[in-house]
């Protein structure tokens, strides 16, 4: 019985942050030899006020929007010769669109922002819906994104001990393999101290012993990835303070942040956690939500 590999889903709406996204997506499935699959979504909008003006029939509009999309697809089948390249407009909402759509991908790529989206939000509820529902990894491609010329790619994961860290790290090799990047395993440790209301006493702290265990855990979280993925160079980065801010500042110069849906300390009714919400509304970087 012959299985066909599972599709990379990109919701494409024609902004120029799904056209970043559709391009990101295109180069992975190239590289993964995956099926790509452009979606948009077809949402009627009913308003009830006059509109002055020739009201263009809703099967014209729909026409339109087909026949946009069968020529990105063409454009995509030309630069990547034998990808498979498949269409869907489908009706309703764009992000349970994308979240039906990707119920079989491998992976589901969007930009942050949307031609329905806020100007001044930095991501749009659309990619905070989709990266918070979706079953598959998202990946969201921010806002005037520009693929850094580096001769050496960087994929940056966040690592915690926690099983969605554990995800995160197997998908952050898996992409670098196929990138010839690699990987930074960053934990960020908090400092123990902690001052009474005196301002004078305080708990005493081996800071190298915290040092060391951060390492370990590191160290034991990367070896099944790093076994399976033995091309892969990796580093750790063990930096004191927020998680969130780290990963930031790490994605001014990488190429991927790779984050888990929800780590340790996290509440349980969460679907994405702080850190993963913090990162996704400033990285520089393309960023990988794994769940």
């Amino acid at each position: 019985m012959t299985t066909h590999p599972a599709p990379i889903v990109i919701g494409y709406d024609g902004s120029p942050g799904s056209v970043s996204a559709l391009e990101w997506a295109a180069a992975q499935a190239g590289r993964a030899a995956a099926p790509l699959r452009i979606v948009e979504a077809f949402e009627i909008v009913i308003i009830t006020r006059p509109s002055p003006g020739k009201v263009v029939p809703l099967e014209a509009v729909r026409t339109a929007r087909r026949q946009r999309l069968d020529e990105v697809a063409a454009k995509i089948r030309v630069e990547y010769p034998g990808l498979r390249v498949e269409t869907a407009l489908i009706g309703g909402a764009a992000a349970k669109t994308l979240v039906d759509a990707a119920q079989d991908a491998r992976l589901v790529v969007l930009g942050s922002r949307g031609l329905g989206g806020w100007s001044g939000l930095l991501v749009g509820s659309v990619a905070v819906q989709v990266t918070t529902h979706a079953e598959c990894p998202v990946v969201v491609i921010p806002h005037g994104f520009q693929p850094r010329a580096a001769q050496a790619p960087t994929v940056v994961v966040g690592v915690d001990g926690s099983k969605y860290s554990a995800r995160a790290i197997d998908f952050a090799f898996e992409q670098a393999d196929a990138m010839h990047a690699e990987v930074v395993a960053l934990h960020a440790w908090t400092s123990p101290y902690l001052t009474y209301h005196d301002g004078e006493s305080m708990l005493e702290f081996d800071e190298d012993k915290v040092r060391e265990e951060a390492a370990l855990l590191v160290a034991e979280s990367v070896a099944g990835a790093a076994a399976a993925h033995p091309d892969v160079r990796w580093s750790t980065e063990l930096p004191e303070g927020s998680a969130g801010l780290a990963l930031i500042r790490h994605s001014e110069s990488a190429d991927l942040v790779v984050v888990g849906t929800r780590g340790h300390g996290g509440f349980t009714g969460l679907l994405l956690g702080s850190v993963g919400q913090n990162v996704l509304h400033h990285t520089q970087c393309p960023i990988a939500v794994v769940h």
